[in-house]
């Protein structure tokens, strides 16, 4: 398998998860449980899923009114977008 498989493969499943992580948040705020710590959530976003994070938040509608992450989350994803295009395309290629 090339490289760029398992790089491709790695960022499907951390934006899986970030995805998950969003909606269990919102099901957990919504039955006042114990909640996933925000640390938790910019973590996995910062791992390469915050597309998957953006799109929990848009789909689920979490998180949406906390600046921290109506900024941050695209920030981040801005910055994974240019780190990938200067830095790892190339190597994938």
């Amino acid at each position: 398998m090339k490289l760029y498989m398992y790089f491709l493969l790695y960022l499907l499943l951390v934006n899986a998860y970030a995805f998950w992580l969003m909606y269990s948040d919102k099901k957990k705020a919504i039955r006042n449980q114990y909640r996933i710590p925000e640390k938790t959530l910019f973590t996995w976003a910062l791992l390469g899923g915050s597309m998957g994070s953006i799109a929990g938040m848009q789909k689920f509608r979490h998180k949406t009114r906390h600046q921290t992450f109506r900024i941050g989350m695209p920030l981040i994803f801005i910055v994974e977008g240019y780190l990938f295009f200067e830095y790892i395309l190339p190597v994938l290629l």
